[in-house]
């Protein structure tokens, strides 16, 4: 008897930890660091280029509203060893379009790689469906060639139009289009990878709690002093020289669990297209709201005058009668109780009867008066 109750008391104990386990879990959630920061130094580079796009289906640029296109044919079939007549006649292609070809180069890429490309036409083509860039060399911010860019586009969009040209039909877009690995790597750029004693790690968002958690998960895993925080946002650590040891440096930091603090209270509001988005933080203080709209309302109405019996010369007229009425649906006030959460954030701004896009005003009133307690921001 006398072990049945402890087996039962320990029992409720595991039963109890477990509990308590799962609610310190379900509140703090750990990120891994690569998550969380980048490596200074290690990042990509955008490179672009000028090309032409043949083969089109009479989808191409009006060569006589474009005078760029037509230079670009004259220049390109001059390379190639084709001299038009100077003085000669315009020509006029439906079948090729300038283009716009962007890539972005990865980290430690190397000659021979292949990265895909985005064509984009800059003339009046109607379409880049079906058609093939010509070779292109994609150049980085210095002036040099980084890649050079050939092969077929793939266009995500369709397009129909009706033999006499009246009606078309276009499902997504058809000025732009991708070629996977499309573009081959000619030249590298060098990162500061090796060199130093140390890197930088960097914060996506300046914080200095989540940088301090950061510094302690590092010190805690490696020898002491190992990482030291510069400010809210830069991680400087200490490194191996070789670059072996150092790959397999980072590879352990960046496979490491830090809780990231809380970001602080925040609502974003586009004022162009009236959305309004908070994050979970978001609270309201005791506050009173009074929503009113004032609306004017003008009509007419058509009134036909005619000739009384005593009036034989008499005309039928037909005039106008103008109506203008203001009417103004007053709210009442509205008493806005201290949210805890963003679910009751949510039903008391609700419970006003606003639209999103009055939203916008009402929540800048409440941030002016300190009952909004959130960073409000507008885009």
């Amino acid at each position: 008897m006398h072990k049945m109750v402890v087996y039962k008391i320990l029992q409720n104990c595991v039963l109890v930890s477990l509990l308590l386990f799962s609610a310190l879990s379900g509140s703090v959630h750990a990120e891994r660091i690569k998550d969380l920061v980048t490596i200074q130094g290690i990042r990509s580079n955008q490179v672009v280029g000028y090309g032409l796009v043949v083969g089109l289906d009479g989808t191409g640029d009006q060569t006589m509203q474009t005078p760029f296109t037509v230079q670009s044919i004259n220049n390109m079939l001059g390379q190639m060893g084709v001299n038009l007549p100077p003085g000669g006649p315009v020509l006029q292609l439906r079948n090729i379009a300038a283009v716009m070809i962007t890539a972005s180069l990865p980290p430690f890429a190397r000659p021979g790689q292949t990265i895909d490309v985005t064509v984009s036409s800059m003339g009046n083509a109607r379409s880049l469906r079906g058609g093939t860039l010509l070779m292109t060399p994609l150049k980085g911010a210095d002036g040099q060639v980084y890649a050079m860019a050939q092969g077929n586009l793939l266009v995500g969009g369709v397009g129909a139009t009706s033999a006499g040209g009246g009606s078309s039909a276009v499902v997504n877009h058809l000025l732009a289009g991708r070629i996977s690995a499309g573009a081959t790597i000619e030249r590298a750029v060098e990162t500061p990878f090796g060199q130093g004693s140390h890197i930088e790690l960097e914060l996506g968002t300046s914080d200095f709690t989540t940088v301090r958690r950061i510094v302690e998960v590092i010190n805690r895993n490696f020898a002491k002093d190992t990482a030291i925080a510069l400010d809210g946002r830069v991680i400087r650590v200490q490194a191996p020289t070789g670059s072996d040891e150092r790959v397999i440096f980072l590879s352990q930091i960046e496979s490491l669990d830090v809780s990231p603090a809380q970001t602080m209270a925040k609502v974003i509001i586009n004022a162009r297209t009236g959305s309004v988005v908070m994050n979970q933080l978001v609270t309201l203080e005791n506050s009173a709201v009074a929503h009113g709209n004032l609306s004017v309302i003008i009509s007419s109405e058509p009134v036909i005058s005619q000739p009384g019996a005593f009036s034989p010369q008499g005309q039928t007229v037909q005039a106008e009668r103008a109506q203008v009425e203001i009417r103004s649906d007053e709210g009442e006030l509205v008493l806005l109780r201290n949210s805890a959460s963003l679910g009751d954030v949510v039903k008391a701004l609700n419970s006003i009867g606003a639209t999103p896009q009055d939203l916008l005003s009402i929540l800048q009133a409440m941030k002016a008066a300190g009952s909004l307690r959130a960073e409000l921001e507008i885009i």
